[in-house]
């Protein structure tokens, strides 16, 4: 049964398995401006050998301390993978506050699934197991958002009982509670 858990280093050929399939998709180019896809880009090249993969994960994990440095504009987020044993299914991060840009687009929690898992319910699933750890960080509710036409992201969003509130440009915002 799949569970979350924080970034491990035992998923390891799961992972890479995972990323290539994002990649033929054509995640990872300039245009995708995801988690995944900027995660292929910055940290690809080292996701190869065992002690750069550790490192990405050790990186990933720190994301969710305040003093980590990070770029600027980004904030604190904890970072979960969504596991059934060795095999990584996918991801979801949850954003520790907004910034302006993240309240019009982004939201507070944003999820992937690998592209051989999806349509399994793995979403859906993931964003319910998520909801507790936003309401420790003290959100309540949070903030999803996904496209205009993304059936899909918006079935998993009203499924954990998203309220919608409204459209800014190709982007539909729900709130959703965590508690």
């Amino acid at each position: 049964m799949p569970t979350l858990t924080a970034p491990i280093e035992r998923v390891r050929e799961s992972f890479l398995a995972a990323m290539a399939e994002f990649r033929a998709e054509g995640r990872g180019d300039r245009q995708d401006f995801s988690m995944i896809g900027s995660e292929i880009r910055a940290h690809a090249d080292t996701w190869s050998s065992a002690e750069g993969f550790a490192r990405f994960v050790a990186e990933l994990r720190a994301q969710a301390l305040p003093e980590s440095p990070r770029p600027a504009g980004y904030v604190p987020s904890t970072t979960l993978w969504w596991v059934d044993g060795a095999e990584y299914l996918g991801r979801i991060a949850v954003r520790h506050r907004l910034t302006p840009s993240l309240l019009e687009f982004g939201g507070h929690i944003g999820y992937d699934v690998r592209p051989t898992a999806r349509r399994r319910g793995h979403a859906t699933a993931m964003l319910r197991a998520v909801r507790p750890v936003a309401r420790e960080l003290g959100i309540d509710p949070a903030l999803l958002t996904c496209d205009v036409d993304n059936a899909v992201s918006r079935r998993v969003i009203e499924r954990n009982g998203g309220v919608f509130e409204d459209q800014r440009g190709d982007k539909l915002r729900f709130w959703v509670p965590t508690g």
